[in-house]
């Protein structure tokens, strides 16, 4: 692979080397090719730089899933910071991130009526519209400012190595969401590592269904098949009822997701086995939260592809840990071995622990950022010895593989007795009856937290909450038996379609 450091080189590598092939699409799109996308990238800078928008300039991107957020994303990065921002978001919302990322211009599509407008105009913020130019290809656009434009720029031209391209917030369950810069030094190496793992080629054709203000969306999503010259199908977001349609027109030879998407994607994938079968997958890839190890068996066996799953967060610029494709091993639920940075287990007191030994999973490597913005005390506790604290428990096998036991926060602590969420998951969708699961703590007036279980099941089945219970305490220890067990028709998921256990039971109802 031709070594690039900044995103706008890995771009012209391509347009230099392949200058037709075909970079970006969509449904029904006209293609923009490599050397396209590249004059789409000198253009946006050319014309942010005139606007007074350069290095190191945050600019909020409010866009939908389509082929111009995903050009976006990397012509600003080019220029300035990119900080996609989820356009579901309400005005307070908004007002917080723009004003937390002291954001210098906003990027709208023209028309648009997003509340992160009038969040803009209060701010002070310079807002500037894009005008789609689908006829030039797809996710081609042009920018214009809306008002004052923002003032004049410091600094002009072309990104460079350690430039922030991607400014992203912690998700915040718990607490007040940090500032995660990462560099182009960063997503570089992660694009690299993602796509060296998958072995991707200029060949491979990926099906974007991931959200596009997500890590996971942008860089396995966005960059990896980028690094490698390979072309993107970009949808208008996930839409299960549209998912074969796409399969059938884009002939993808992989997608990316989250677990919640790929069993959607099961639960209509019987009516659409001519559509899998004439477009055969190389393989498929689930990152973003544990993905159980019967729904991958499902999954191999109706798409006769193997399933990747690995393992990501924001501050690793997305991917730590992956499954490798056969014929190496993989190892249903686990994550897999280390892929890209280095990865150990790690006790409270910053020692390193030996294979088989359940501790914190720390990293370290030139995907991992430099630290949290503006928060020397979040940056304390989450770097030892040089090594990034991710929050999450496991051990990993003599031989390198990593499995998760969650997060550490998420871990049920019923009187003093530590319970994995995982390990009832994986249990409860043991049952015929049981599609999916999400275990949580719920809160007990003696012992602090209780298990609790939101359950969706399939279809035509019925379930007690005693049958499951009892089900349950066939396989599990009597402290680890859920106390409640919800029947629902959805779980609720965050904006990325992750299920989320932190603060499920105050969602449900279950807070007194």
């Amino acid at each position: 692979m031709t070594t690039f450091t900044t995103l706008p080189e890995m771009i012209a590598v391509h347009a230099k080397a392949t200058p037709a092939a075909v970079a970006l699409t969509g449904p029904s799109a006209v293609p923009l090719s490599y050397v396209g996308l590249h004059q789409l990238i000198q253009q946006t800078t050319a014309t942010l730089n005139s606007l007074g928008v350069g290095r190191g300039d945050r600019v909020g991107i409010v866009l939908p899933n389509c082929p111009e957020m995903a050009s976006a994303f990397v012509a600003v990065a080019s220029a300035c910071t990119a900080a996609p921002l989820n356009m579901a978001y309400r005005a307070d919302e908004f007002e917080f991130y723009l004003s937390d990322l002291n954001a210098k211009a906003l990027i709208v599509a023209v028309g648009s009526e997003t509340p992160a407008r009038a969040v803009a105009a209060k701010l002070g913020v310079a807002v500037l519209e894009m005008q789609a130019t689908p006829e030039q290809g797809a996710g081609s656009f042009t920018l214009s400012c809306a008002g004052t434009p923002p003032g004049a720029a410091k600094n002009t031209g072309t990104a460079q190595i350690d430039d922030v391209a991607l400014i992203l917030h912690t998700s915040g369950t718990t607490s007040r969401p940090k500032i995660v810069p990462l560099s182009h030094r960063n997503v570089c190496a992660s694009a690299r590592n993602i796509s060296n793992v998958l072995r991707l080629t200029a060949e491979d054709r990926e099906l974007h269904v991931m959200p596009l203000f997500h890590i996971h969306g942008l860089i396995a999503g966005v960059l990896a098949p980028w690094a490698v010259g390979s072309q993107i199908f970009c949808t208008p977001g996930f839409n299960a009822l549209k998912f074969f349609a796409w399969m059938k027109e884009c002939k993808p030879t992989w997608y990316t997701a989250v677990p919640t998407m790929h069993q959607t994607i099961l639960s209509r994938a019987a009516g659409n086995a001519d559509v899998i079968a004439a477009n055969p997958l190389r393989f498929i890839r689930s990152s973003s939260s544990s993905m159980p190890t019967q729904v991958i068996a499902e999954l191999e066996k109706v798409f006769g592809a193997p399933l990747i799953e690995s393992y990501g967060m924001t501050e690793a610029a997305h991917q730590m840990a992956s499954n490798p494709l056969p014929p190496a091993k993989r190892i249903p639920g686990s994550v897999g071995i280390a892929a890209g940075p280095e990865v150990a287990i790690m006790d409270d007191d910053g020692n390193l622990l030996s294979p088989g030994t359940i501790g914190e999973v720390v990293i370290r490597g030139e995907n991992v950022t430099v630290g949290y913005e503006n928060n020397e005390k979040a940056n304390a506790s989450a770097f030892t010895n040089g090594w990034f604290r991710t929050g999450d428990q496991g051990a990993m096998t003599a031989d390198g593989y990593l499995s998760l036991t969650g997060r550490l926060k998420e871990i049920i602590n019923r009187g003093g007795e530590k319970i994995s969420p995982l390990e009832v998951d994986e249990v409860l969708m043991d049952h015929p009856a049981v599609q999916q699961v999400v275990t949580f703590a719920m809160p007990h007036a003696k012992l602090g937290e209780d298990v609790a279980a939101a359950v969706v099941l399939r279809e035509g089945h019925t379930l007690t909450e005693r049958e499951l219970r009892d089900f349950a305490a066939t396989k599990l220890a009597d402290f680890k038996v859920p106390r409640k067990v919800l029947f629902m028709a959805e779980i609720p998921k965050g904006a990325t379609g992750k299920l989320q256990r932190i603060g499920l039971a105050a969602k449900l109802g279950l807070v007194e």
